[in-house]
């Protein structure tokens, strides 16, 4: 392994998933920067089907957070979960989304992907663009890490999207795919991994 591969594997394997962050604001340059990192990601037929909202006004993380823990209380009160842990999940919820100094909401929009006659190959289609938006978003935690900056991924937006779409007002093609919170660390996490033959065959 060379010392560059070395340093790569190095920077990777001490990514960690940050949820607390100080106050301190963060650079416009370089989220804009993080956000260029993130746009060279590869893609399905190269379309690049990824879309970014970023978020960094308290008045709109607090919309969100807000209208995200309403549709949250709804679905854990018809699964019949205990009002106390639903109590505990929208507040924590709450909490990561509006303590964020910055968010990135990742979406992903189909209209420059292919159209098939048939529902599987649209299917695939539409999976392949969640793939390439993945990717997009992968490098933005890597992006985030090189200014010394924590980040997290939150899949939450996932389970409602209509909800994000309509809280921020976005294009009706625009598809949440999760949410990236960003800012200076103020913990330290420690993660393992399975081994990796765990994990792999070789044929």
């Amino acid at each position: 392994m060379t010392i560059q591969q070395d340093v790569l594997l190095d920077f990777i394997q001490s990514r960690r998933s940050i949820r607390r962050y100080t106050s301190d604001p963060i650079p416009r340059e370089w989220l804009q920067q993080i956000l260029d990192g993130a746009i060279w990601a590869p893609s399905a037929h190269n379309r690049q089907p990824w879309r970014f909202v970023v978020i960094e006004t308290s008045d709109t993380k607090e919309r969100l957070a807000t209208a995200m823990g309403a549709r949250l209380r709804q679905d854990l009160t018809a699964d019949h979960v205990p009002q106390d842990i639903i109590d505990k999940d929208v507040a924590r919820s709450y909490d990561r989304i509006t303590s964020a100094p910055a968010i990135i909401v990742v979406c992903m929009s189909m209209v420059d992907m292919d159209v098939y006659s048939d529902e599987r190959r649209n299917e695939n289609e539409r999976i392949m663009a969640i793939q390439s938006t993945a990717m997009a978003g992968q490098n933005i935690l890597l992006m985030a890490k090189s200014f010394g900056l924590g980040a997290c991924w939150m899949c939450a937006p996932l389970f409602v999207p209509d909800v994000v779409q309509q809280t921020l007002g976005l294009p009706e093609d625009w598809v949440a795919q999760g949410m990236i919170t960003i800012g200076f660390p103020d913990q330290t996490r420690e993660k393992t991994r399975k081994p990796l033959e765990s994990s792999v065959l070789w044929q």
